[in-house]
Formats: C-alpha cells, sequence, structure tokens
C-alpha cells in the first residue's frame, strides 16, 4: 500500500528493498533568500490565484531531520537566481553547504553573464554534480548566447541540469517546452531533467523525453492533489511512462510543498500500480536507482 502518511514511509521503502530515496529535486538556500521565497509563497493567493501553505517551514536544522526521518539518504539542494552577480555566490553558498551536509550532493545555478562560464567550471572542478535553471523565475531566455558556454560544458561533463522551463504554475516570458528545445537542438548531449514533468504540457516533456535520450522529467508536485486542481495528468500518463521508465526521477520541491511528502510518493505509486508494465521496479528506479545514476552515486 502507498504511504498515507510521512510516518509510513520508511517502512514501504523498505517493502520495495530500496536503501532509501534520492530526491533531485529539493530546495536549501541562504536563510534572508529562503525568507523572500517563502513571504512570496504567502502572497501565493494574488501570484496563482490559491493558496499555498509551506508545509515544512521549520528551522534548517529541524528540515534537514525530517528528510532523514522519511529516509532520504541523498538529496539535490538547488539555489537559483533571478538577477546578475547572484548565481555566483549563491552556487558558493550551496556548495559550503553541501560539504557540512553528508547526504547533499554538491549543486550550482547558472543565470546569463559574461561570467558564467568561469563560476560554472569552477563549481564543476569543485565536485558540483547537479545544476539548477528556473526560467521562469529568472526572467531570461535560456538560449541567451551568453548561456551557451554553459550549456556545452554541462553537455560535456554529463552533469545533469534541472530546468523549469514549463509554463505552470505560471506562463513566463520564456517559459515553454518549445523555447528550451531550441537549447536541446543546440546541446543533444545535454543531461537535462525537466522539472515538474514539464507542467502542465506533459505530453510535450515525454515527447522530448522520446527525442532527447538524456532528457528525464522529475515528479515534483505531479500528480497530486493540489497540482490536479489546474495541472492534471492525462488520462493514459501511466501508460505513456511504461516506455519511460528509466528516465523518471523523483523530486519533491521539500520543503516548500502545501502537503506532506508522502503525498508526492502516494501518487508515483498509483501510477506503479495503474500500469502492468510499471509496479515496483518502476518505484525502484524512480525512488532510487535513476536518480542515483544521474547524480553519480552509483554507475
Amino acid at each position: 500500500m502507498p504511504p498515507s502518511s510521512d510516518a509510513d514511509v520508511p517502512a514501504w521503502t523498505a517493502e520495495l528493498g530500496l536503501p532509501g530515496l534520492v530526491d533531485v529535486h529539493t530546495h536549501f538556500l541562504p536563510e534572508r533568500v529562503l525568507r523572500k521565497v517563502w513571504a512570496f509563497f504567502d502572497e501565493a493567493s494574488t501570484h496563482y490565484g490559491t493558496e499555498w501553505a509551506i508545509f515544512y517551514r521549520y528551522a534548517e536544522e529541524t528540515r534537514l531531520r525530517v528528510l532523514r526521518e522519511l529516509g532520504v539518504t541523498t538529496f539535490a539542494p538547488l539555489v537559483y537566481a533571478h538577477k546578475p552577480d547572484m548565481a555566483a555566490w549563491l552556487t558558493e553558498w550551496v556548495l559550503d553547504f553541501a560539504r557540512r551536509t553528508p547526504d547533499a550532493v554538491p549543486t550550482a545555478t547558472i543565470f546569463p553573464e559574461p561570467t558564467v562560464a568561469e563560476y560554472l567550471a569552477k563549481a564543476l572542478d569543485a565536485g558540483a554534480r547537479c545544476v539548477k535553471v528556473h526560467v521562469q523565475v529568472g526572467g531570461f531566455d535560456p538560449r541567451d548566447p551568453l548561456l551557451d558556454p554553459a550549456w556545452g560544458l554541462l553537455a560535456e561533463a554529463g552533469v545533469p541540469v534541472v530546468v523549469h522551463c514549463g509554463n505552470g504554475p505560471r506562463r513566463g516570458e520564456y517559459t515553454g517546452l518549445d523555447v528550451f528545445e531550441d537549447v536541446l537542438r543546440r546541446n543533444p548531449r545535454l543531461v537535462a531533467v525537466l522539472a515538474h514533468a514539464g507542467m502542465p504540457d506533459y505530453a510535450a516533456a515525454l515527447d522530448l523525453v522520446g527525442r532527447y535520450p538524456r532528457v528525464h522529467l522529475d515528479t515534483t508536485m505531479v500528480g497530486v492533489a493540489f497540482s490536479e486542481q489546474f495541472a492534471p495528468l492525462p488520462n493514459d500518463w501511466a501508460a505513456r511512462l511504461a516506455g519511460n521508465a528509466d528516465r523518471i526521477v523523483l523530486g519533491t520541491d521539500f520543503p516548500n510543498i502545501p502537503y506532506p511528502y508522502a503525498e508526492q510518493l502516494a501518487a508515483i505509486a498509483t501510477w506503479a500500480g495503474n500500469e502492468d508494465r510499471l509496479g515496483a521496479d518502476f518505484l525502484r528506479a524512480v525512488l532510487h536507482d535513476t536518480p542515483s545514476r544521474l547524480l553519480g552515486l552509483s554507475a
């Protein structure tokens, strides 16, 4: 049975034969930045037309304890910039966070600016194993020529980049999977993870998975009751996943979700239960094996 509460998660994971969960999409930020992010969500009714109460609104130490109690053995703490001269110091902060947090993998972020290749190369040399790009919040065009060297570095290194480029939960000036596909055409070896499975354009996101062998989807906020209100999954979602079972990875948006972590896991379990070609093997791949491979935890 899928977990009905966070307390159920460790036993459910153990029943699957997994040593734990690997989450590619969480957020840890400098305190002053996090306060601003949470203040934005406090006004979600204005921004999104719905309330968005942060479920895990705790101090950093408590948030880390919650992840560990859930059985999350490895996670990618993602940071993102919304203006120039921000990405480099955020990357420095999150690399330091990973150094002092054994279960966090080193990450980085980028922004279209003349120094992007310099600080990204430095981060990769320091061991960054995942990069976050937030087209919507950043308000930039991912096709900006200033980013060309960064996309090239990432494609060459094989380091996954979690890209929020879909039109959900609201459209941005440069969002849209068609826009990001221009980046993929120029960098077909890029290991891209489409955040939120391209929400709300799920079918188009799966089409990109079919066309580009290094494109993956993360499960962040996909199929949970909250998101189904404004971005419902297509009826054939589980069947379509069957052909791409090794390209789906666990992501949650912890701690900035308005519901318990277990709800995301239950949604994924529902997909597995609704399609005979998925089942427990799919769950093991999504929750552990595929994200472990992407983050360099296993071959």
